[in-house]
């Protein structure tokens, strides 16, 4: 009799456990994004204005762009905030995301040394600035990690008719922080988005070289993994999450999050935007 009670007993806990693990991870929002966005802090300010007095807790994943868009296609994340915009549709039309927004946008930037080896100082023009890089053997750090910037990189260096390779190109296959240390470490030359330039340049011995060229426009998406594809996906913690980081209320926090009276991002309800690149 002692066994049978024990037995139950023991069946009990396991089924009650299971069922509060389940309750629990429907509570968590995976979500994945890109080292820019979370190394700028901005998720510090928006997360717990977004967790406050709601059920669901986002668990973050930092990595690049690619990486981040290969977690929501193999159905390991609920959601994702990325700058690709290419690749972001695709991911649509492809069928593992669905019910993409604009979040925000800032801008790319070319960032060097202050000896300013290849003189693009100043310069607006990001294809020219970055052949005058190649004309002076100047070293370049590439993010190397498919990610949103390393996509932008490769199609300036592709606009400019340049195959970057040789001893002054290295890729670090690092997030855009680590790759800031690196390029002030050695003195080289690099892209980096606003947002992470911004949270970075007072530890840093670099300046801007290159600002300012349409080309460089930086929008964000964010986009729900497709519940008709993952039905384990945390699709209504995931649209939640959407609806609220595209809300009056969260697109002011963005744009008041600032360094130095500088914005970071621009959100998408902002009526001012680089023509020619909605």
């Amino acid at each position: 009799m002692k066994k049978v009670l024990y037995k139950t007993a023991f069946w009990l806990v396991v089924f009650v456990a299971g069922t509060c693990t389940s309750m629990a991870d429907s509570t968590f929002i995976r979500l994945a994004t890109t080292t820019s966005t979370d190394n700028s802090g901005l998720l510090d300010i928006l997360l717990p204005a977004f967790e406050d007095g709601r059920e669901f807790k986002v668990k973050v994943i930092s990595v690049g762009t690619g990486k981040a868009l290969r977690l929501v296609r193999e159905g390991d994340v609920d959601v994702v905030l990325v700058h690709a915009r290419s690749a972001e549709d695709q991911l649509v039309a492809d069928g593992y995301g669905v019910n993409r927004r604009d979040v925000m946008y800032n801008d790319f930037v070319l960032v060097g040394p202050h000896s300013d080896p290849a003189n693009i100082r100043g310069t607006t023009d990001a294809t020219a600035a970055l052949a005058r890089i190649v004309a002076s053997k100047s070293l370049f750090i590439s993010r190397g990690d498919t990610s949103g910037t390393h996509k932008k990189e490769l199609q300036l260096w592709e606009q400019a008719g340049v195959t970057p390779q040789g001893q002054w190109y290295r890729e670090a296959g690092q997030g855009m922080g680590k790759v800031l240390q690196i390029a002030g470490e050695l003195n080289a030359y690099t892209l980096t988005d606003r947002g992470t330039w911004l949270a970075y340049r007072n530890k840093l011995p670099l300046v801007i070289v290159t600002e300012g060229d349409k080309r460089l426009f930086n929008p964000y998406g964010i986009i729900a993994a497709n519940p008709a594809r993952y039905p384990d996906a945390n699709y209504s913690g995931a649209m939640t999450l959407i609806n609220w980081i595209t809300s009056p209320t969260a697109q002011d926090m963005i744009g008041n999050f600032t360094i130095d009276e500088q914005r970071l991002f621009v959100p998408m309800h902002d009526p001012v935007q680089p023509d020619g690149n909605q």
